[in-house]
């Protein structure tokens, strides 16, 4: 039955799927719109990020150990990527970063389960943020409220890092002239290899926050990176605010919808993007961007 405490439990929940989802398509967009690569190993970096989280937590049983170095582990797949396959296809056309980036999400996925198997694995939360907290109206998860402050605090310290830093200045600067970039001495592309390792991080540490909330399993990445692509295409491809404003779109339409039939709840968040794509082509904060 649908009242106004299922709504608003739903709604809450959308705001939790929605800061996660903004989350890893932060780290998305920042790739594409620095290097112009569709990576669609993103999803796997999600998982990957999970299960490291899982690893460094059996070790220290320490929940910010488990963040901080599932988050650093991606970073550094994300680097090995970029410098030994990724550079090499900057300038290929996208057919080809599809291909690479897929093959390397399949390698990912199975050397996953080739070494934890296929049966879910559990990570806890931390003890601070156990049992539930009373909203009012309806009690609700405490860690599901943590997730939301979490994931916030790591929106502003990426936009702080891309805005607000030398960092951030070279990276926007190449993205319009690198050779400009190069020629002031900056080596542009090993800051570029520095923005892949960010953007990749970025997908790792939404991993980790999130195992608490959801199982890891190998395949868990495949249907987050499909609403990632949705998001960006919502919110702008290449557009830092529009993954946020896109991830939150997101997570209030699938679980909105799902408390009337989760059947329709991916249906409704399609055509949301095919409506935004017929109004505004390049996304709700995008511009036009590569060709």
């Amino acid at each position: 039955m649908i009242n106004w405490v299922n709504f608003a439990s739903q709604a809450v929940n959308g705001l939790v799927l929605g800061a996660l989802l903004a989350l890893i398509s932060s780290g998305l967009t920042i790739i594409y719109g620095t290097l112009g690569v569709l990576n669609l190993a993103h999803g796997a970096l999600f998982m990957i990020g999970g299960y490291a989280g899982y690893v460094v937590y059996g070790f220290t049983e320490s929940y910010v150990a488990a963040v901080v170095g599932g988050a650093l582990f991606v970073m550094l797949v994300g680097i090995v990527m970029e410098r030994v396959i990724i550079r090499y296809f900057y300038a290929r056309p996208h057919e080809d970063q599809i291909l690479v980036t897929f093959g390397l999400g399949i390698v990912f996925v199975e050397v996953i389960r080739f070494f934890f198997g296929s049966l879910s694995k559990v990570v806890p939360g931390p003890s601070w943020a156990t049992g539930i907290t009373p909203l009012g109206f309806m009690v609700y998860p405490t860690y599901r409220l943590a997730l939301v402050a979490i994931v916030a605090v790591a929106l502003v310290v990426l936009f702080f890092v891309l805005y607000r830093t030398r960092l951030g200045m070279i990276v926007r600067a190449g993205i319009e002239d690198s050779t400009m970039v190069g020629a002031l001495g900056i080596n542009v592309y090993r800051v570029f290899m520095v923005v892949f390792g960010i953007g990749s991080m970025a997908a790792g540490f939404a991993g980790i926050v999130n195992a608490p909330v959801v199982s890891l399993t190998p395949d868990m990445g495949e249907a987050i990176l499909v609403q990632t692509f949705v998001v960006v295409v919502i919110g702008g491809v290449g557009s830092f605010p529009g993954a946020i404003l896109g991830g939150l779109i997101a997570g209030e339409i699938i679980s909105i919808t799902s408390m009337f039939d989760p059947g329709y709840s991916y249906v409704m968040l399609f055509v949301t993007m095919t409506v935004v794509l017929v109004l505004r082509p390049y996304g709700l904060l995008g511009t036009a961007g590569r060709e």
